[in-house]
Parts: structure tokens; C-alpha cells; sequence
């Protein structure tokens, strides 16, 4: 009985989960990515300054899974009712542990802002001399464990990351979605968006060198991290391809249709082809161009996206 119980458990309605919710996916990929990477870097260089990297990676996680909240509780049936999963938890529930972890990982997102921007904050409070008092103290008290709350905001980033793919894997009537590969690449995924993400606003409104010594560091993780995206999809692929029969049949996702081209031309045409062509196929001088950098961030992001979209009507599709 239990075993048929969970063997459907699923939706009964065809695609429940559209493009606001693929979009939710790619915004808190960004936001742990670009957190994870920052601060990583930060960590294993000690660095003691506030870094451009770290200041973009910093507004970068608090804008997108701001966003990312808009997407997802707009997409709910009754979005006005959001405010009940806040304080109804359920901790044998993916989904409540989930909501839990976004109601820390925002406040953390926020807090590595006030750090970042602390000088700016007191700048526009100066003519209130009461608020820039009660925000100096407050600060104060957030300096002495920023240590602390650097290590947390790195744990939940990754958390973040990866309880969709957790969240979505329980769905069993949907061989492309249940599956444990898709936390995992849900991460990975989400640091490389994060890090093209992460490395344009440093450029584009920090005026961080595209050459400096922490963009490189990125740009040499980056390829690594590619290469493990790709062999995470290539293990859904073939966890699907050597299952029991339906499971095979899922496969033609990846091979005909509108699903097909969406993974050949959006995943690994843009997402991974056009960032090699523009990095290694163009030569150095091209390759080394402002042009190149940002064109290059930008298909890695619409890549991440392409995947969500994917992973999210293809699997939907395909149910038991």
C-alpha cells in the first residue's frame, strides 16, 4: 500500500510548474552561487578587504533571490496565503524545510550587504543623526560575527542550491525529476551561473579589472565547474537510458521535439558552446575583450536558465 502510495505521488494535472518557477530556479542558483564562490575565494586567499568580487557577489545573492520570491509566490495558487508556510513547518516535509532554510539564507543575504556597504548606508542615513546611531550600533554588533555569519551564509547558499532539486527528486511519477543526480547538478549548475553572474556586476559596476587576480580565479574555476555540469547531465542521461522501460522512453527529451532543441541549441549550444567558442576559439586578442567577457557571462546565465526550462517542462511531461 505505502509502496503504491509513493510510487504515485506526484501531480495529477499535467504541467503544475511553469516558467515562473524555472526562473525561481535559476535566481537562487545565482544567489548561492555567486555567495559560494565569493566567499570561498575570500576564505582559501584570507583576504581582509572587502573585495569587488565579494561586494557584487554580496548584491548580486540579495537581488536575485529577492526576485526569485516574487517568482515563486506569484506562482502559487493563492500567493496572498504565502505567509501560513511560514509558520506552519512540517519537518518531515522537503518543502517546509525548505522554506525554512530561505527565511535564514535571505536575512544572511541581506546582513553580507550591510558589511559590503556599510560606508554608503551611513552616507544616506547622515541627516538623521538618531538612525545613524542606532545603525552604527547595529553594525557593531554584526562586526564582531561577521566570521560566523560569512561561514553560515556559505552553508545555506548551498542549501539553497540544492533543496529544489531535493524538493523536486520526491516527485516519482517523473523519471527525469526523480532522481538523487538532481540536487547535485542544481548546485553546480547554480556556481556556474553564480560565478558569471558574480564576475559581470564586479566589472560592470565595481570597475573590477577583468584581468585582476580574483576574475581569474574565477575564470579558472569556471571550466571546472562546466565539466562537472555536464557530466551530471550526462549521468541523468544515462541513469534514464539504462532504467526499466519507461524510463528509456523519457529519453527522447534529449534526442527529438521541441524539448530536444531546447536542450541542444539552449543548454549546450549557448550554455557551454558559445563561452568555449568565445574563450578558445576566437583567439587570445578576441577572447581577452570586454565583449568576449561579458557575452560569455551572459550565455552561461541564459545556459543555467535553458536547463531549468528543460529539466522543468521535459520532466513534467514524461510521468508514469
Amino acid at each position: 500500500m505505502n509502496g503504491a502510495i509513493n510510487f504515485t505521488y506526484g501531480f495529477s494535472h499535467g504541467v503544475e510548474w511553469g516558467w515562473p518557477i524555472a526562473v525561481y530556479l535559476l535566481l537562487a542558483g545565482i544567489s548561492g552561487g555567486a555567495l559560494i564562490v565569493a566567499l570561498l575565494i575570500r576564505f582559501y586567499k584570507k583576504q581582509q578587504v572587502d573585495t569587488p568580487l565579494l561586494k557584487a557577489a554580496s548584491l548580486v545573492s540579495f537581488v536575485t533571490i529577492a526576485f526569485g520570491m516574487v517568482f515563486l509566490v506569484g506562482d502559487l495558487e493563492k500567493p496572498l496565503y504565502f505567509w501560513k508556510i511560514l509558520i506552519h513547518y512540517n519537518f518531515t516535509s522537503v518543502m517546509s524545510i525548505g522554506v525554512m532554510a530561505i527565511s535564514i539564507y535571505i536575512p544572511l543575504t541581506l546582513i553580507m550587504c550591510l558589511y559590503m556597504f556599510e560606508k554608503e548606508i551611513s552616507m544616506v542615513l547622515a541627516k538623521k543623526s538618531q538612525l545613524v546611531s542606532y545603525f552604527a550600533m547595529i553594525m557593531a554588533t554584526l562586526t564582531k560575527i561577521r566570521p560566523f555569519i560569512e561561514v553560515l551564509s556559505v552553508i545555506f547558499a548551498v542549501v539553497i542550491c540544492a533543496y529544489t532539486g531535493f524538493l523536486i527528486s520526491v516527485l516519482v511519477r517523473f523519471p527525469i525529476l526523480n532522481t538523487a543526480i538532481l540536487p547535485a547538478l542544481f548546485v553546480v549548475s547554480g556556481l556556474s551561473a553564480g560565478t558569471a553572474s558574480a564576475s559581470m556586476v564586479a566589472s560592470y559596476l565595481f570597475k573590477e579589472n577583468t584581468h585582476s587576480a580574483d576574475l581569474k580565479t574565477l575564470h579558472t574555476i569556471e571550466w571546472p565547474i562546466m565539466a562537472v555540469e555536464i557530466m551530471l547531465i550526462a549521468m541523468l542521461f544515462v541513469s534514464l537510458l539504462v532504467g526499466n522501460e519507461f524510463q528509456q522512453t523519457t529519453t527522447v527529451a534529449f534526442k527529438s521535439g521541441l524539448f530536444a532543441n531546447l536542450f541542444w541549441f539552449g543548454v549546450m549550444g549557448i550554455g557551454f558552446g558559445l563561452p568555449l567558442v568565445l574563450n578558445f576559439g576566437l583567439g587570445k586578442k578576441m577572447a581577452s575583450t570586454h565583449m568576449a567577457f561579458y557575452l560569455s557571462g551572459m550565455a552561461s546565465v541564459l545556459g543555467v536558465l535553458c536547463l531549468r526550462m528543460f529539466i522543468i517542462y521535459a520532466g513534467q511531461t514524461f510521468s508514469v
